[in-house]
């Protein structure tokens, strides 16, 4: 996102944060997610920001893994400023060889016993403020490691706090500054106590105040949607059913009240019934007044013979926006001559960490996955800082916090624990050219499936789940007849962070029932399969 689109003042300005600088680690947000989960705040950003680009000084700073040797022509590394600001820094695998490389290049060297899964180390201490990482921990520790590098030798100023059989600097530690490495991953649940590891470096060691709680964020966020809106502006807010949407609607609501305009667009690929479902809860559990505009032809037809999907996503972020502005327009012009006349600013969004996250393309060592709904479909205009404002409260946070922070609102554990929904529908759980036909198909499939999840108890014990449509077609027999139809593909996971997913483990009668209702009741359908990679390397939508 380009700094001309407008936030709430970040919690980075009221809270201790801990910061974590990405070199491209498939563990690297989790590093993040853990230290939240000890109630402290975290943030993630690529190992190539600059230090002159932060608007906070963080109270320390902790240096990711990464698949690359520091070494490589290429290989990323993180502003030297950081390592001068005075702050304490923990490098993880190959945070803690850049700390030694950048000492000395000789420090660093390719190992000829590398080191894939689980170790145990074995603490040394010094009775100094070296130990403090490892305060109230074992000597000996069961971790887990993941490297092919390691340390040739000990960095000037530099003493063992660690090693492992294979590896004779497995932690290290400045003598004098509050300086340390680790060539294993703390942030894995594979490594027991790591959480403890991380809990003594962010606050023993960098003093950080464990008051990161959904509870104080509530009410400093309503009073800094507040101060950013303005006495009298309005704002005008995406909805779709989905968890975040009804969250950040609630966060708009208590905030600045009859302000803020819900809009649930029609794009044609919503869920079956959704639209009249999203509008009684909202009206019936939160109050909030809402606007559905149909415009399941306008989407549908811009769609046609489109298959690729970040042109699905580009060509839907666009026009859910102009439709938005026009919807603004005539906001204005209904409360002109009533208490709630002004401008319509700002445009609302329930974008998550996790969308952020996937959407950024860095210059270092991470690539973009895909673009997000929320994040990189919007147009240029309003990137440029043009036309509406943007504001997303939930920016900042992971599906569990939102989740916690509904309750704090009063919303309904069935909302709280509704499944997400994307912004782009079911145009993204199609594998091919979006048509009212298929829109059909796929959307009978998941009504099928979540239903038959819900009857047997399962809904609340799976993170997200739906029905997804592959537009190649299988051979079928029904009623000793040749009939090709297209198959389904059934996606339900489990997952705390929504950044790495495991496939729910249902019962082989559960999915051969469900395939069974499938390909009986819904014209067009020849065959059911259910995905059973994890994230990652797949992603959780199918596109």
């Amino acid at each position: 996102m380009s700094a001309t689109i407008e936030q709430a003042e970040a919690p980075h300005q009221t809270f201790d944060t801990l910061l974590v600088l990405d070199f491209g680690s498939q563990y690297s947000h989790l590093i993040t997610r853990c230290l939240r989960g000890l109630s402290l705040y975290s943030e993630m950003l690529p190992c190539t920001t600059k230090l002159s680009e932060l608007s906070f000084k963080p109270k320390g700073i902790i240096l990711s893994g990464g698949p690359y040797s520091v070494y490589d022509k290429d290989a990323p590394h993180a502003d030297p400023a950081f390592f001068d600001l005075g702050v304490p820094i923990l490098g993880v695998c190959y945070g803690m060889q850049e700390i030694a490389w950048r000492l000395s290049k000789e420090n660093v060297a390719r190992s000829n016993e590398r080191e894939y899964g689980q170790a145990n180390i074995q603490g040394q201490r010094h009775n100094s403020p070296v130990d403090r990482l490892f305060e109230g921990l074992e000597d000996a520790m069961q971790v887990w490691m993941s490297h092919g590098d390691k340390l040739n030798q000990l960095p000037e100023g530099f003493c063992t706090i660690a090693t492992t059989q294979n590896s004779p600097f497995a932690g290290i530690a400045h003598k004098e500054k509050p300086v340390f490495g680790i060539q294993f991953h703390p942030e894995v649940t594979h490594t027991p106590r790591g959480k403890d590891l991380l809990r003594n470096f962010a606050v023993s060691i960098c003093g950080a105040k464990t008051n990161w709680s959904m509870s104080n964020f509530c009410d400093q966020e309503i009073a800094r949607i507040r101060n950013l809106v303005g006495p009298k502006a309005q704002v005008i807010g995406a909805v779709s059913g989905g968890v975040d949407s009804t969250v950040a609607a609630k966060l708009l609501k208590e905030a600045i009240g009859s302000r803020f305009h819900a809009v649930l667009v029609d794009n044609g690929v919503m869920r079956l019934n959704e639209c009249q479902q999203v509008k009684e809860t909202l009206a019936e559990h939160l109050g909030i007044s809402l606007t559905v505009v149909d415009a399941s032809q306008r989407f549908l037809d811009g769609l046609k013979g489109t298959d690729d999907p970040e042109k699905k996503r580009k060509f839907i972020g666009n026009t859910f926006i102009d439709i938005f502005e026009e919807e603004a327009l005539k906001i204005e012009k209904e409360a002109e001559n009533t208490p709630n006349a002004g401008k319509v600013e700002w445009f609302l969004q329930g974008t998550l960490y996790p969308d952020v996250i996937e959407s950024i393309s860095f210059k270092g060592p991470s690539q973009t996955i895909k673009t997000h709904h929320n994040v990189g479909g919007l147009p240029q205009r309003m990137i440029d800082g043009q036309g509406l404002k943007l504001i997303e409260p939930l920016r900042e946070l992971f599906k569990d916090e939102v989740r916690d922070l509904g309750r704090q609102l009063g919303v309904h554990e069935d909302l709280v624990m509704r499944h997400p929904f994307p912004g782009p529908g079911i145009a993204i759980r199609i594998l091919g050219e979006v048509t009212p036909d298929r829109v059909r198909i796929a959307r009978q499939a998941d009504h099928i499936f979540i239903s038959m999840i819900r009857e047997a108890g399962l809904y609340n014990e799976i993170s997200q789940a739906y029905a997804g449509l592959d537009t190649n077609k299988a051979v079928g027999v029904m009623g000793d007849q040749r009939q090709e139809g297209y198959i389904i593909i059934l996606r339900a996971v489990r997952t705390t962070d929504f950044m790495t997913a495991e496939a729910y483990p249902f019962s082989m009668e559960f999915l051969m029932n469900a395939s069974r209702r499938i390909v009986n009741e819904v014209d067009g359908v020849a065959l059911v399969t259910y995905n059973v990679t994890s994230k990652p390397p797949s992603t959780i939508e199918l596109q």
